[in-house]
């Protein structure tokens, strides 16, 4: 029986993976014309609207998918009678990886600043968003029902108004009703029939959004590629390689340790993790990757779904390996470098805790760059220095939210495994999507 992260259909000759490589590679060639070619000067803006439309739509999806399953994971965890437990295993593993990256990120970033000479910084301007610890308490707190919040934005001339869903603040109010709803008993079961039918609802339409992924792939590509090129990385090239070495470094070194130390099989992992990997890699957004994260977790890896409902959309705003442990690591030691700041070994602790602490403190309002002004701020350092960096910052976004999706699934995998909660073995036919 296909799952919800199967959209392909299996009389179609093409397989899974055979798509995502034609589609990279139509990325790559339209991107290409459309930065090259002056008479092609469309094709980007097609590019970007057609990427824009496959985000959004995936957007669309993710608030019905939270409420419901987080609902529906709360009235399921009352059947677990280590729930309490879990989530306080969650949260460890969440710091222990987080710990383990952010060493690795000090590594590249020492290493870095080694080999690189020092360069003049110039007068690059200080972001418009900066972290604080405070940012948490207002990030958790929900300002309206809906975790709704209004931001606004120049469009030209003109001003414009986006709402977007505060994914943290709706996480606490999903908590928050399941937990009220179960409290009510009979009263509450309606509510919960509810939860569970938008739930299966929200995964059918996910189901067919699926099936759009290969050209939101080559769209999302195309457009990145069109709009930066290859050149943009000439300036910035030694601290780019620094962080994919560090996040290559993670994913294919730390992560498998984790896994065979708990004897968990590495390649059924990698094989389990590539689409959400893949998508989160395209799309530079945990949130816009949850709904496949999240089934991939619990179809693939047989994590519990009511547990799996839990962790994901947690890991999906506080648990990212490559934004706010790697990132900040490598970037504030590039930064103090760049303006002749010398840094003792108690700056190295406070970017250490900062990284563990910190994607908490930012959650629901932050990007990579907030989380470094988190950090900047921390260690005394001239915020203008992360305006050397934004130039390159969408290229290195793909690979920081690629790695933040694989460990948002590692920590549940290893956290079910100790718990002895795994209901299959993953198998290496259902690993990969169906051709």
């Amino acid at each position: 029986m296909a799952t919800i992260a199967e959209p392909i259909s299996r009389a179609n000759r093409i397989s899974y993976s055979s798509q995502t490589l034609l589609a990279v590679a139509a990325g790559l060639g339209l991107g290409l014309l459309a930065r090259y070619v002056s008479d092609l000067a469309w094709l980007t803006a097609l590019l970007e609207t057609v990427g824009s439309i496959f985000v959004q739509l995936l957007k669309l999806l993710v608030p019905p998918l939270i409420v419901g399953s987080v609902v529906s994971s709360i009235a399921g965890l009352g059947t677990l009678t280590n729930g309490a437990r879990l989530a306080g295993k969650t949260l460890l593993w969440f710091a222990i990886t987080a710990a383990l990256a952010v060493g690795v990120g000090l590594v590249a970033g020492t290493l870095l600043t080694a080999l690189q000479e020092p360069f003049a910084a110039g007068t690059p301007k200080a972001p418009a968003n900066v972290g604080g610890w405070i940012d948490f308490l207002k990030g958790a707190v929900p300002g309206n029902l809906f975790g709704l919040e209004a931001r606004t934005v120049a469009d030209g001339e003109s001003l414009r108004t986006i709402l977007n869903f505060n994914v943290l603040q709706l996480l606490v109010l999903s908590l928050l009703l399941g937990v009220a709803a179960v409290r009510s008993g009979e009263h509450g079961r309606p509510f919960l029939s509810f939860a569970a039918s938008l739930l299966a609802i929200s995964r059918l339409l996910l189901r067919w959004l699926l099936k759009l992924v290969p050209i939101g792939t080559a769209a999302l590509l195309g457009t990145a590629v069109a709009t930066y090129g290859w050149s943009t990385l000439a300036a910035l090239g030694g601290f780019t390689i620094a962080i994919y070495a560090a996040l290559a470094a993670v994913a294919f070194g730390i992560y498998p340790a984790l896994l065979v130390a708990k004897g968990l099989s590495v390649g059924d992992f990698a094989r389990a993790a590539w689409p959400a990997a893949q998508l989160g890699f395209v799309t530079r957004s945990s949130i816009g990757t949850l709904p496949v994260t999240e089934e991939r977790t619990v179809e693939v890896l047989g994590v519990p779904r009511a547990y799996a409902a839990f962790a994901a959309p947690l890991g999906a705003t506080s648990k990212m390996d490559g934004c706010a442990a790697i990132y900040p690591a490598v970037a504030a030691l590039f930064i103090a470098h760049a303006y002749g700041i010398a840094l003792g070994p108690e700056h190295y602790l406070l970017i250490a805790l900062v990284s563990v602490l910190g994607s908490a403190a930012t959650a629901g309002v932050t990007g990579a760059t907030v989380m470094l002004t988190l950090t900047l701020t921390t260690l005394g350092l001239p915020l203008e220095g992360v305006g050397l960096l934004l130039a390159i910052d969408p290229i290195i976004d793909m690979g920081r939210t690629a790695l933040n999706v694989t460990g948002q699934m590692l920590v549940p995998y290893i956290v079910s495994k100790e718990e002895g909660l795994l209901w299959q073995s993953p198998s290496p036919r259902s690993a990969f999507l169906p051709g």
